[in-house]
């Protein structure tokens, strides 16, 4: 199929093809984040602003920013540590002078990655005696 579109297509190398393929691939859709967070201890889904947001007894851990961006709230140490491993994905988001979000492009972001961030975030925000509990 995406082969055909090349010959179909002048100007669309195999190597476009084959990139738009890995990018379709690691997309990371809405409903895979919702079942990512609402799979953690105790999170629920509500509105926020008009925006989708994840909580934990009440406090936002994440948030669905647009329609390809997720913010995560890990502490700021693990904001930082994602932004430098992942700088093509990743971006600090401030409110006001508090280091608050790291941002996360889902067309380019893997489900791992977005796993581990919204895990980092709820255990953030979860209180001691759900954070501390196992598995």
């Amino acid at each position: 199929m995406f082969l055909d579109l090349g010959q179909r297509c002048p100007g669309v190398t195999l190597a476009l093809v084959v990139r738009a393929r890995a990018s379709i691939a690691r997309m990371v859709s809405h409903q895979q984040v919702r079942e990512l967070a609402l799979g953690l201890p105790e999170a629920v889904e509500q509105d926020h602003h008009g925006r989708p947001s994840f909580r934990v007894t009440g406090r936002i851990f994440a948030t669905l920013w647009d329609a390809g961006h997720l913010n995560a709230m890990p502490d700021a140490d693990g904001i930082r540590t994602a932004v430098q491993t992942h700088p093509d994905v990743c971006a600090e988001r401030w409110w006001g002078k508090r280091l608050a979000a790291v941002q996360v492009d889902l067309e380019r972001a893997s489900a791992d990655l977005v796993a581990d961030l919204l895990a980092d975030a709820w255990e953030n925000k979860a209180p001691k005696r759900l954070s501390a509990r196992p598995g």
